[in-house]
């Protein structure tokens, strides 16, 4: 048995005229879980190269887009 709640199809029907709501459910999407680990990355990318101050750092990557390519190696 379904165990979704009936709904009526029409405003004055009889009570044999119901039906299972039928609405899409959309799957939540992994991103939530994946920004922890994006930024644990970013965090260590910086520490590899000496970084003591992370928030000093990441002011600083973040003024210019090129930066952090280039901490990476990508050019």
């Amino acid at each position: 048995m379904d165990p979704r709640p009936l709904v009526k199809t029409r405003s004055t029907g009889s009570p044999t005229s119901r039906t299972t709501k039928t609405a899409a459910r959309a799957a939540p999407a992994p991103a939530p879980t994946s920004w922890p680990a994006l930024r644990n990355a970013a965090i260590g990318a910086l520490r590899l190269t000496g970084v003591t101050n992370i928030a000093a750092a990441n002011r600083h990557h973040a003024r210019d887009s090129t930066r952090p390519l280039a901490l990476l190696g990508i050019t």
